[in-house]
């Protein structure tokens, strides 16, 4: 006797070689023994064989016709068997059972499974349901294959033209175009960004790594929505010749400085910030779109601003312009550059030079300036700006130190890029030029002045504090934004509140906001302050802007590293001198680019050695590289290297990349954290005090 029988979903025939109770001893056409139980039969039969009868019945089942056999079937409950007989219109034959039962197994659709060997026909609607999903499917399978096949031909579908970057940052993964990338990526053996980068659909390696950063942070574009430009307020006029240093390529001019000599010998400094917060408004539409943004982004080459073009263009500090601004006036007794007294303004500035590092900075040097030599704009000014400086820094240095932190460094290597028509210049900039020193010393002294205004009158703003917390050593050490003046250690002042670059930070924006609530209302500034104390959204903003700000800084060094890898395809750079930063990182000598060699041989920070760059991807900003020879380290390789921050990338800050006198304060305050914790600072913790 022989069974066909079901067994874990699948049919199986074989011949019987004993049987105990309900339970059968069957021997399987392989040879294989198994055991059978009774309720897992479905037929007994004598011939034909096994083998035979299955082979029979799979080709009576792909002869069976399901629409026919649907109809013959009825709405009722059936067993095979029952069907069998209406469907051949006689008993069927143990091969022709076998048959019609697998075409019924393997028609989900149009019959149900009820128990073993029964089903039911499906309902007509669900059928023709069924049916249209079905087709569809096949439908989708063809195209998916068609689209498969121009993809593997370095063509791009035309629907999957406006998808693109949608099927890199955040696919439908159920999607037929998204299967079909994968499946091309895997028979190219590639991945989604280079094939859709060979195909066309993203035009190059730096257009996929700003349209990452945009799909995610800037959805719905960088452009600006049309809205009234708040015009600039009347002040009473200063009476100064103002003059600002940055970057050639600077457009957003925060500061600027003025220098009276005044009758008593005294000399008076001005430190004038644009003053946006004198047109925009609290919850006004500019400032929504401020406090979305959180910052002006900066990248190689250009930049996403913060505030819309037009009202930069009406508060920037322009040569030539009369502008808004706040003032900070500080009365000096040259004598020691002691402050004898400060006092905060809102005025109208005159701006009669904006200065460029790029014409001055050849010019302005230190021995130039010991020597009073060179001829330059606003020399004299300068001059004792320089001198002020120098005090201010000592002075830091000594607080510094007081803290129990050792002196300040201040001779590492700064980098500047400048793109054109994609074109990429790399200059190295040794930090600690006097007119990085003059901005970066003027601004700290500003912002730890302006901290101290708003904690004298009680007005909470936002401060930048280092030292004095919780955890370890570079816990304690770490950069935290906090609502209450703070010391930050690393800098060397008791506190620390950015506020001289409102138009590209809105923490400034804000703090300036608080800075005028004091100079307009003095000890009744806390009531009528645009935050009050224990303002909640206070604590948002803050924890928005760290958020915001790191990921702004992130894509700068992504950006950074991309265009030194471009730089190395222009320059066909394949041996270059390196600095061993630590263990298996070294940075070359001539860009920022950071570069891993693991299995590197041990050798000490600073060392010299030159490296055979075998191959770079410009999609995955990865480098290979080999080690060529190590040079004995030089004094100044070493001092360099021992400034560099230890993660695996040169986490400068974001405003370093508009330019070196922009972000000269903040370069510090990053320098400061690096010397202390080993870290760069990357990011400020949040600590929401209540005041």
């Amino acid at each position: 006797m022989n069974l066909f029988f079901e067994e874990s979903g699948d049919f199986k025939a074989g011949a019987v070689l004993s049987q105990q109770g309900e339970a059968y001893q069957v021997e399987l056409p392989s040879g294989k023994r198994a055991k059978v139980r009774a309720k897992d039969v479905l037929l007994q039969f004598a011939t034909p064989a096994p083998a035979e009868l299955l082979a029979d019945a799979h080709r009576i089942a792909e002869e069976i016709e399901l629409d026919f056999l649907w109809e013959v079937a009825g709405q009722e409950e059936f067993g095979f068997a029952e069907l069998g007989t209406e469907y051949f219109g006689r008993a069927p034959q143990p091969s022709e059972a076998a048959g019609l039962l697998l075409r019924l197994h393997s028609a989900p659709i149009y019959f149900y499974k009820k128990g073993k060997g029964r089903y039911k026909a499906a309902p007509e609607a669900s059928l023709k349901a069924a049916l249209a999903g079905v087709e569809k499917k096949r439908q989708q399978a063809l195209i998916q294959a068609q689209y498969v096949t121009e993809l593997k031909e370095q063509r791009l579908p035309e629907a999957m033209r406006p998808l693109a970057l949608q099927l890199l940052f955040k696919p439908d993964k159920n999607s037929i175009e998204y299967k079909a990338l994968e499946t091309a990526c895997s028979e190219l053996q590639t991945s989604p960004q280079n094939l859709l980068l060979a195909v066309g659909a993203i035009a190059s390696p730096h257009a996929l790594h700003l349209s990452r950063f945009l799909f995610e942070h800037f959805p719905k574009g960088t452009g600006f929505p049309a809205i009234a430009i708040p015009a600039a307020p009347k002040l009473p006029v200063a009476d100064v010749q103002a003059f600002s240093i940055d970057d050639v390529t600077t457009t957003e001019i925060d500061d600027a400085f003025s220098v009276v000599r005044l009758a008593d010998g005294n000399v008076r400094v001005g430190i004038h910030i644009a003053a946006p917060a004198l047109g925009i408004q609290r919850d006004d539409a500019i400032d929504h779109i401020a406090k979305q943004r959180m910052s002006t982004v900066y990248m190689p080459g250009d930049k996403i601003t913060m505030l819309p073009d037009a009202l930069v263009q009406s508060f920037t500090l322009a040569e030539g312009k009369t502008c808004p601004a706040v003032s900070l006036y500080a009365t000096l007794n040259p004598a020691d550059w002691s402050v004898i007294a400060t006092e905060t303004k809102a005025e109208a500035v005159p701006i009669a030079n904006n200065l460029r590092h790029n014409d001055l900075d050849m010019l302005v040097t230190e021995e130039n300036l010991a020597n009073d030599a060179g001829e330059y704009p606003r020399k004299e000014e300068i001059a004792l700006l320089w001198q002020w400086a120098l005090t201010l820094e000592r002075g830091r240095m000594a607080k510094r130190e007081g803290f129990g932190l050792r002196p300040e460094q201040t001779n590492r290597v700064d980098f500047n890029f400048y793109v054109e028509d994609g074109v990429v210049s790399i200059l190295r900039r040794k930090r600690g030029a006097p007119l990085d020193k003059i901005v970066a010393e003027l601004m700290i002294f500003a912002n730890s002045s302006w901290g101290k205004l708003m904690h004298e009158h009680g007005v909470p703003g936002i401060y930048r504090a280092q030292g004095g917390g919780s955890g370890g050593w570079a816990a304690k050490m770490q950069v935290r934004m906090v609502t209450h003046a703070a010391p930050h250690q690393g800098l060397g002042v008791d506190q620390y509140a950015w506020s001289t670059s409102p138009l590209r930070r809105y923490t400034d924006l804000v703090n300036q906001w608080q800075i005028l609530a004091c100079v307009e209302h003095g000890v009744t500034a806390p009531l009528v302050a645009t935050f009050k104390p224990r303002d909640a959204d206070l604590f948002a903003i803050v924890s928005g802007f760290d958020a915001a700000y790191g990921a702004y800084a992130d894509f700068q060094s992504n950006m950074e590293r991309y265009w030194c890898l471009r730089w190395l395809a222009q320059h066909d750079a394949r041996q270059v001198d390196a600095v061993v930063l630590k263990d298996e990182v070294l940075r070359l000598v001539e860009i920022p680019l950071i570069v891993r060699l693991p299995g590197m041989q041990q050798l000490a920070r600073g060392t010299h050695v030159k490296l055979d760059l075998l191959r770079w991807n410009e999609v995955d900003l990865t480098v290979e590289a080999r080690l060529l020879e190590v040079v004995a380290a030089t004094a100044d390789t070493v001092d360099e290297a021992l400034e560099e921050p230890t993660d695996d990338e040169d986490e400068g800050t974001v405003e370093e990349a508009a330019g070196p006198a922009e972000g000269a304060e903040a370069a510090l305050e990053a320098a400061a954290a690096v010397d202390e914790s080993g870290e760069a600072d990357g990011g400020a913790a949040i600590e929401p005090v209540v005041e």
